[in-house]
């Protein structure tokens, strides 16, 4: 699998999926759900290493790029790479806000907020339910080598 082909990352049939996940998982990536804040398995992830898409395996989020937002969830500046992640309005609250899905199987992660710190203003603030979390050593064995270089 090489990192940088968006075509080496595919969506599972829904049965794959629901057969995958447990149900917070299924909950947060396939039905907009959010997990619960301070309770969560990466919010306090202080490792070295690399978010990816827990349905697909795309690659979301740097470790050098979080930061402890206070919120209870983990957050980031920036996604590591624009081609694995989009965004759209989400209107499910009074006030609309801004969804971060992953593109190819299309998980909701969480929401992204123009109130984070330097160097892009932006506050990523993902549900852990919706990732897994591979550390640095393990990176080149399960295919985010490319990565590497990038955690510093």
């Amino acid at each position: 699998m090489t990192t940088d082909n968006k075509s080496a990352y595919q969506r599972p049939d829904e049965a794959a999926i629901r057969e995958m996940l447990t149900d917070i998982q299924y909950k947060v990536t396939q039905h907009e759900g959010t997990e619960h804040p301070f309770d969560n398995e990466y919010n306090d992830e202080k490792r070295q290493g690399i978010y990816v898409d827990i349905v697909s395996g795309e690659p979301l989020f740097l470790s050098s790029d979080k930061f402890d937002s206070g919120t209870g969830w983990p957050s980031f500046t920036q996604p590591v790479d624009d081609v694995y992640v989009c965004t759209r309005r989400d209107f499910k609250l009074i006030l609309p806000r801004t969804e971060v899905r992953s593109k190819v199987a299309n998980s909701h992660l969480g929401h992204v907020f123009k109130d984070g710190p330097a160097p892009t203003g932006l506050r990523y603030c993902m549900n852990s339910a919706a990732m897994r979390f591979v550390p640095r050593e393990e990176m080149e064995q399960q295919g985010y080598g490319d990565y590497l270089e990038r955690l510093g």
